[in-house]
């Protein structure tokens, strides 16, 4: 693995497994965002895919949301609306894929990471996999990952994390309140009920399951232009001083 980061697809046995990882607690830069969406949209078009897995690598974060590198550097509307299109990008993927998205999150999730756990069809965790929306902290919010947030878990507790931007969730917390489906003591035990749902659901019905997917997403087809439209309120928070300063003591 680079500075920068990677992400890989493999495909074996009618299962696509999407895997990223960074050295910063797995965060996410542009680029690896950009690049989970292609391998999504990559893996939705391969007929020898019949189910998509979406994890990150090592055994403790899951995600930590966007690289404070890249925010920091910002410097125009332009340039914010580039990096938080890549959140949107991604849930944007999972949303028009015709397979369901299983992802597996072994760990903290926080801001964007949350994001994509709630975005996927369904989400498994470990009991360490806390998550946080910790965007107003740092002058900005969760606009353009709360579609996706809300969706799951309602309004109600997309509202409370929101809010309550510098505590951490418990997993039990998010399994209580939808976003994950099932949770496991250890990494080990998740590791082999995903392999065990996604097995299963490479055997289904291709048809049958981009159907049920079909229609569990209906109502969401407005999201084509309104993520960007929050991509473009993010870029534009994200210029402030306050941002800026906040980010700085967050990294410090």
């Amino acid at each position: 693995m680079t500075d920068s980061g990677t992400v890989v697809l493999q495909t074996s046995n009618g299962v696509g497994t999407i895997v990223f990882e960074h050295p910063a607690s797995n965060s996410l830069p542009g680029e690896l965002l950009s690049a989970i969406a292609a391998c999504i949209d990559q893996a939705g078009q391969d007929s020898n895919c019949a189910v998509i897995v979406l994890k990150s690598g090592g055994n403790r974060a899951f995600c930590a949301g966007a690289s404070f590198d890249e925010l920091i550097a910002i410097e125009n509307k332009e340039q914010g609306l580039e990096f938080f299109s890549g959140f949107s990008k991604v849930i944007l993927a999972i949303r028009r894929c015709p397979k369901f998205v299983v992802c597996s999150v072994q760990g903290k999730a926080v801001g964007g990471g949350v994001g994509i756990a709630a975005a996927a069809d369904y989400a498994v965790a470990t009991k360490h996999a806390a998550v946080k929306l910790s965007e107003l902290a740092i002058g900005i919010g969760p606009f353009v990952v709360g579609p996706a947030v809300e969706r799951k878990v309602g309004l109600s507790a997309f509202q409370t994390l929101a809010i309550d931007a510098t505590k951490w969730f418990s997993a039990k917390w998010a399994l209580d309140h939808g976003l994950y489906a099932e949770l496991h003591e250890t990494v080990e035990a998740l590791d082999a009920d995903v392999e065990r749902l996604s097995s299963q659901l490479a055997k289904s019905s291709p048809a049958a399951m981009a159907q049920l997917k079909k229609a569990a997403w209906s109502g969401t087809e407005h999201w084509e232009t309104l993520l960007p439209h929050r991509a473009a309120i993010s870029g534009e928070l994200v210029l402030s001083d306050f941002t800026k300063r906040a980010i700085q003591a967050f990294k410090s």
